[in-house]
C-alpha cells in the first residue's frame, strides 16, 4: 500500500442512459436505481483510491434535488475526500444531462463511508488523502464543509 494517494487517482465518472426498467410511472428514475448507481460509483473510487476490494459502511443523508426523467443520461460523479485508518470518505453527486437538448442539471448527493478490505475479507489500513494542487484542495475542502453543513441540518430537524 502506497503512504498516499491523491483525491485525483480516486475520481470516478460513470454515465447510465434512464430505460424503463429504472423509472417509475411517472417516467423518472427510481430513487433506489439512483441510490444503486451512486453506491457503485462510490465504491469504485474507493477501491482506485487504495487498491483494495472496498465495502459500504454508511451512506449520509440523501437529497434528491431534482428528477432524471426517461431517456436522460445519468451522470454518477464520486471521489475520496477524507480518510480514516481504513475508512474512506466519498463524495458522490448526480446529474442527468438531456442529450438532445445538451443541457445538465444537479439531482442528487450524499457522502459514503467505505471500509477496505484486505484478502482475508479484514479491514485494512488505506493511504492518506494528499491534494498536491488548489483544484483538488478545493474538491476537499467544499466536501468537507458541505458534509458538516449536511449534518448540522440534519441534527437541527431533530431536534
Amino acid at each position: 500500500m502506497a503512504d498516499t494517494a491523491t483525491l485525483m487517482d480516486s475520481y470516478t465518472e460513470m454515465t447510465e442512459l434512464l430505460l424503463p426498467n429504472d423509472t417509475n410511472n411517472l417516467g423518472r428514475a427510481l430513487g433506489g436505481a439512483v441510490l444503486h448507481w451512486m453506491d457503485i460509483c462510490g465504491a469504485i473510487a474507493a477501491m482506485r483510491f487504495c487498491g483494495n476490494q472496498c465495502v459500504t459502511a454508511s451512506m449520509d443523508h440523501v437529497d434528491f434535488i431534482s428528477p432524471i426523467d426517461l431517456g436522460e443520461v445519468a451522470v454518477v460523479e464520486a471521489f475520496v475526500f477524507d480518510t480514516g485508518r481504513t475508512s474512506i470518505d466519498v463524495k458522490v453527486n448526480v446529474r442527468a444531462e438531456d442529450p438532445k437538448q445538451g443541457e445538465a442539471r444537479e439531482t442528487t448527493t450524499s457522502f459514503f463511508t467505505f471500509v477496505a478490505l484486505d484478502e482475508a475479507g479484514k479491514p485494512t489500513p488505506v493511504p492518506k488523502l494528499d491534494c498536491p494542487d488548489e483544484n483538488q484542495q478545493a474538491l476537499r475542502d467544499s466536501a468537507r464543509t458541505e458534509r458538516i453543513d449536511q449534518l448540522r441540518a440534519v441534527a437541527e430537524r431533530i431536534d
